[in-house]
């Protein structure tokens, strides 16, 4: 029986390190990959263009709609923070060259906050202060990643399970809500394209490995106070007589 329950732990342990980079690796891959597919490349809407596409909607401009633009970078800011704060961590155990490849991948999304055609001027103006105070804390996220391993192990979990809800239903509540304006544009019903799907999926599996983890770090931990809560309460039980 202890043999099995060892056997079941490793085998959860191994699904855990596979699953988050792999789950953020795919929701990277998703999010920069058409929403807005069509056969001229000049009209496909990927994830990442929405949040300045979204600025020239008529039904946004009128206020019609009201959006939060940044929000559509969220799945960004979920993948580089992820990464950064499980690249080091000791319990997980990755080799260099797969840490490495995560900070590396870390560092991309984060830039992928910058707008296009950007100068440092740019950056500093009202309309583009948010996403480069978001990029900035990102980067400065995945320089100090070996210092993360120092936060308790149940918070990282919880952070990344957090990171994924948001990135999932706000950018895709907001996508559905603004396609309709879209239609009207192209002149027919779109279907969203694959990388929405993929993007999904991907911040699903990040979900996922955020509560393997956290279960992988409770059950142990409530054994332990099983274990230790008959021996307790009977020392008390001698204290007192």
């Amino acid at each position: 029986m202890l043999l099995k329950s060892q056997h079941a732990l490793r085998t959860t342990h191994y699904a855990l390190r596979i699953t988050l980079p792999f789950a953020a690796l795919i929701t990277f891959l998703g999010y920069v990959a058409p929403w807005v597919p069509h056969r001229a490349a000049g009209l496909v809407i990927t994830g990442l263009d929405l949040a300045e596409y979204v600025k020239f909607l008529h039904p946004v401009r009128s206020g019609e709609i009201g959006i939060w633009r940044e929000g559509f970078y969220l799945p960004l800011v979920a993948v580089s923070l992820t990464l950064s704060l499980i690249a080091y961590r000791k319990d997980l155990r990755y080799p260099w060259p797969i840490r490495i490849g995560m900070l590396i991948l870390a560092g991309v999304a984060a830039l992928n906050l910058l707008p296009p055609a950007w100068s440092p001027p740019l950056l500093m103006t009202p309309e583009f202060r948010t996403q480069t105070a978001a990029m900035v804390f990102c980067l400065g996220m995945a320089a100090i990643s070996p210092f993360l391993t120092l936060l308790p192990r149940i918070v990282t979990p919880l952070t990344i399970l957090i990171l994924a809800v948001l990135a999932l239903i706000w950018p895709v509540v907001h996508f559905l809500r603004i396609l309709p304006a879209i239609e009207s544009i192209y002149g027919h019903a779109l279907t969203p394209g694959w990388g929405l799907w993929i993007m999904a999926a991907g911040l699903v599996g990040m979900m996922a490995g955020a509560l393997i983890w956290r279960l992988e770090i409770i059950r142990p931990l409530r054994t332990r106070i099983g274990a230790e809560l008959p021996r307790a309460v009977a020392k008390e039980r001698r204290g007192a007589q």
